[in-house]
């Protein structure tokens, strides 16, 4: 099979799941023999350029003419049987799947929540916000300046959301969308996709992974992610100063924008900040540890830590929201509490971290759940009958009603 993959990289000094997942799923086929070529932007080109810059991924956004022009003239000259978009946000844009068109079948991934969302994340004020999805209207949005708490920065997202529901862009012009757990596609059918093309394909952890035995696991719980508010850290940060100083150690490894408010809130607690640290250190840190804690307060996509510790072994605690409680099951291969609330987040995390046994229990169900549903060979087959489906609907020519 010849599979053309296009993605927009988010600029270097933003780590993204969304990256690493184009770049796993890129070796997971041409590890099978599939013959695979890139068409890719990185959004570092208008971010060295400044003001400018802006301006001109603002202008990109919902339409590129010159975008749509080389993914043509890439797809007449590579002739795929299937074009696999994972991102086109600010550079590439939708308009290239009007220019592809019957030429190939047209798979979408669905990393977050951007179709119908201007902001991408479905929340505001610190809550989950879900207006633009529910009215179909991206005026929710704009009128609260929802992109960067700002109109201006807002006002492309929410043409390029309006323009591309006026078009039929998603009900006509792809074949196949591949959400990432079964909440997101059920969310995104009743926001408009047509939901017989939605399917569901979780992200992979690459190869078998050893289990680390649980004697030799430090007595740690380690939060992997973005220091911001939508991950629920100063939920998580409050819990541990209601835990006082017999709570045990917490390691955060990332950045963000609260980084300096959350250190302010550990003084005198047994709480790590490890920064920014390389994707494997990262990984050493959740495959050490006891449990892994995700206190989210939003919709995730399928978070890429939950991958990594069901790979390790490791338990996972998680707030009860999105799709993250059908990920971990409660009792099983984790934990879950309420999200937003450090009481339940303590309670559910102080128990199971007091019963002798438990996690190590968690830590074996875990890595059950990992085996049986998230490793590259189970997920090569969905992505084949993912690609099969859109192929059959491409040359029928029924995606393009």
């Amino acid at each position: 099979m010849k599979v053309l993959l296009v993605h927009n990289f988010y600029g270097s000094g933003a780590p993204s799941g969304e990256n690493q997942v184009f770049e796993a799923e890129k070796i997971l086929l041409r590890a099978h023999g599939h013959v695979v070529t890139e068409f890719t932007r990185n959004s570092d080109e208008i971010r060295v350029m400044g003001r400018w810059g802006n301006v001109m991924g603002a202008l990109a956004t919902s339409w590129n003419p010159w975008m749509t022009a080389a993914i043509q003239r890439q797809v007449n000259h590579f002739q795929p049987d299937v074009v696999h978009v994972h991102n086109t946000f600010p550079l590439i844009s939708p308009g290239i799947f009007h220019a592809i068109g019957p030429r190939a079948a047209r798979v979408l991934t669905l990393h977050n929540y951007r179709l119908f969302c201007p902001a991408a994340i479905p929340m505001r004020g610190g809550r989950v916000c879900t207006n633009c999805l529910d009215r179909r209207s991206a005026w929710p949005a704009l009128r609260h300046g929802c992109y960067r708490d700002s109109r201006v920065a807002t006002l492309p997202l929410a043409t390029s959301v309006a323009l591309h529901r006026a078009l039929g862009t998603w009900t006509g012009q792809v074949d196949a969308f591949i959400a990432l757990s079964e909440f997101q596609r059920q969310l995104m059918a009743q926001s408009g996709l047509p939901l017989a093309k939605v399917h569901v394909k979780p992200n992979f952890y690459p190869g078998l992974p050893p289990v680390m035995p649980w004697p030799a696991r430090l007595p740690y719980v380690v939060f992997a992610g973005r220091l911001t508010a939508e991950k629920g850290v100063v939920s998580l940060l409050r819990a541990w100063q209601a835990w006082g100083e017999s709570a045990p150690e917490l390691r955060l490894v990332g950045d963000g924008d609260l980084r300096h408010q959350l250190e302010e809130m550990a003084k005198g607690l047994p709480i790590r900040f490890l920064g920014q640290v390389a994707g494997g250190e990262a990984q050493k840190q959740i495959a050490r540890a006891r449990l892994l804690i995700l206190p989210s307060e939003w919709f995730e996509g399928f978070p890429m830590v939950v991958r990594e510790a069901f790979a390790f072994g490791t338990p996972a605690a998680v707030s009860d929201i999105g799709p993250l409680p059908t990920i971990v099951q409660d009792g099983r291969s984790g934990i879950v509490f309420e999200p937003g609330n450090a009481q339940s987040l303590l309670r559910a995390v102080s128990s199971v971290w007091q019963t002798p046994g438990l996690l190590e229990k968690l830590g074996l169900g875990a890595r059950a759940e990992f085996e049986t549903k998230y490793t590259e060979d189970a997920n090569y087959m969905t992505l084949m009958n993912i690609y099969a489906n859109a192929i059959s609907i491409s040359r029928s020519g029924l995606g393009s009603r």
